[in-house]
């Protein structure tokens, strides 16, 4: 499946502009206010997983932060986003794997997923998740995430997708998280449809 999926998602970012897909957002609003909002200082180390070439790391660049790892599946996807970044790329780690296998070699203070965790439609990837999860937050970190919605699409990007509430959200990933911030977004993609996302903030409590 790993080799399907990277197979999948480098032929998305080598037939599309980064701005056409579906989840791209010029100014990801919700997640930076959500990482503020955390109160987390700018030397602590953030980590973005499936960021592709989103947006969000320039606009932590700009902020100030100064400890940012990416991680996805496509080193296209990355690549574009190293170089709209230009020397600025350099002041982040950037890191091509698929998320349930990465190993991390390092500890986060704060974990953002706005694009990996509604696409693992197997009960086995999502176990692989948290536990990767857990191997990468430290205890009080910070967890930002964002999935589909219970009315969000059932498909993206040609895919089956999981779409959540806040109650099955909570199940996976266990006691050890504590909810502080929940709600509902609507977001427009590039073609003028919408999209329903969950958007979340927890914090580590556990070991």
């Amino acid at each position: 499946m790993s080799r399907e999926w990277k197979t999948h998602w480098e032929g998305v970012y080598r037939d599309r502009q980064f701005t056409d897909v579906s989840w791209y957002q010029a100014l990801p609003e919700r997640s930076l206010a959500l990482i503020q909002d955390s109160g987390i200082q700018r030397d602590q180390a953030i980590i973005d997983v499936g960021g592709g070439a989103s947006t969000l790391v320039d606009h932590l660049v700009d902020k100030g932060y100064g400890d940012l790892t990416v991680v996805d599946i496509s080193a296209t996807g990355l690549a574009q986003a190293q170089a709209r970044l230009g020397k600025q790329s350099e002041k982040i780690t950037w890191i091509v794997s698929n998320v349930i296998e990465f190993q991390p070699k390092r500890s986060y203070s704060l974990w953002h997923d706005r694009a990996v965790l509604h696409f693992l439609t197997a009960a086995a990837d999502r176990r692989r998740y948290v536990d990767v999860l857990k191997r990468s937050l430290l205890p009080g970190g910070n967890l930002v995430l964002a999935t589909f919605g219970p009315d969000g699409p059932l498909k993206c990007s040609g895919l089956d997708v999981r779409r959540y509430s806040v109650e099955m959200m909570s199940e996976l990933l266990g006691p050890e998280f504590d909810l502080h911030h929940h709600d509902l977004e609507l977001h427009e993609t590039p073609a003028g449809g919408t999209q329903q996302f969950l958007v979340t903030r927890w914090r580590r409590t556990g070991p």
